[in-house]
């Protein structure tokens, strides 16, 4: 009696490989990944969304899930596999996310856009918790926070030896004056 073996051969499609490489490519640039559901959106809209979004250095695509999962696993990033669920769009925050997830959030509020979480800086954020992530000082208010703190005190300086010179002079024209009327 002759034995059958049969191997199961996967056949890799070249095109979603390349998809995947894109995906990796648009993310390896970038820390910060922002996911949404878009439904409802219409094109217009998201006109509308990227070219703000590309104002504050991001870009806002739609991916396949699949694909993101794969690109998210090679690239050794956390797993957003419960954000990758229905119509899916994916802001990539090229610089600083605070800024992003602001715009993003003000725009839900006049859009039919929903967050689903982020990959901030390596790690998974619920919508909850992205909400809270852009109540925060952006990077460049908290370094114009630290100026003014840090300018206050030679400021403070500044005026308190302006002053000695100052009272010198009111002293010197006080004693003159008392000289002249007595």
């Amino acid at each position: 009696m002759a034995e059958f073996t049969t191997e199961y051969v996967t056949k890799i499609n070249q095109d979603k490989v390349d998809s995947v490489d894109y995906v990796k490519s648009r993310f390896a640039d970038s820390p910060d990944l922002v996911f949404t559901d878009y439904r409802g959106l219409t094109v217009g809209q998201i006109t509308d969304l990227r070219g703000k979004l590309r104002e504050k250095g991001a870009d806002y695509r739609v991916m396949k899930n699949k694909r993101v999962r794969i690109a998210l696993q090679q690239l050794e990033l956390p797993d957003a596999s419960e954000y990758l669920v229905g119509p899916t769009a994916v802001a990539i925050s090229r610089k600083e996310s605070g800024p992003v997830v602001k715009e993003l959030i003000a725009l839900g509020k006049d859009m039919p856009l929903a967050l689903k979480g982020a990959i901030i800086d390596g790690r998974i954020f619920t919508a909850a918790q992205v909400a809270e992530f852009s109540k925060l000082p952006t990077r460049d208010e908290l370094l114009a926070k630290l100026m003014g703190t840090m300018k206050a005190p030679v400021q403070n300086l500044a005026l308190v030896l302006n002053a000695v010179p100052q009272k010198l002079v009111r002293t010197l024209a006080a004693v003159a004056e008392q000289k002249q009327a007595g």
